[in-house]
């Protein structure tokens, strides 16, 4: 059995694509993968299944709650690998110690064409950021609600991505049972 994770955009903010996670628990139980968890309300799930890619198991997840709940959520599904990988080249050590002030953009794909002038244009003076292959990392010591940048990422980078903080980001690789990288 491969550990995943899946990293659901869209629900349960405000009071739009409501779908409690107990519900979202036993839709992916009948869809055939074990030992779901999940963390907080906004769509952070671990579970185990040793059958599908990524991008079939995102599939799947999708069409299964467009079904069951009426809506279509973007679901990005990693392997344990990558969320550990994607900790451990964290360039902002120092983001760890406020750990909403550091977010994880995970990337659908890479973001070839990302528009790197606006972007540098867009962040405080404060802030910084890193594009990686498959992650966009921002540190917003001043506040992640306060950056022009973190707004606009998404459009900046050309493709679709979802944002969790590193207390997230952390808590979702404990809940798979690994250690922090």
């Amino acid at each position: 059995m491969k550990t995943w994770i899946a990293l659901l955009r869209g629900i349960n903010v405000g009071g739009n694509n409501i779908l409690p996670m107990v519900e979202l628990r036993a839709n992916l139980s009948a869809l055939g993968f074990t030992n779901v968890k999940t963390y907080i309300q906004s769509g952070n799930v671990v579970f185990e299944s040793s059958a599908g890619s990524a991008s079939s198991i995102a599939d799947k997840m999708s069409n299964c709650i467009e079904e069951s709940h009426g809506f279509r959520p973007r679901v990005l599904v990693l392997e344990l690998d990558d969320l550990l990988a994607a900790v451990e080249a964290n360039p902002f050590p120092e983001g760890i110690d406020e750990p909403k002030t550091l977010h994880f953009s995970f990337l659908a794909e890479p973001a070839v064409n990302a528009d790197r002038t606006t972007m540098d244009e867009l962040k405080s003076p404060t802030e910084r950021y890193q594009l990686t292959e498959h992650v966009f990392y921002l540190h917003a010591p001043d506040g992640i609600g306060r950056s022009k940048l973190a707004t606009k990422v998404e459009k900046l980078l050309g493709v679709a991505a979802t944002a969790r903080n590193y207390r997230t980001v952390v808590k979702l690789v404990a809940m798979a049972g690994a250690e922090k990288a």
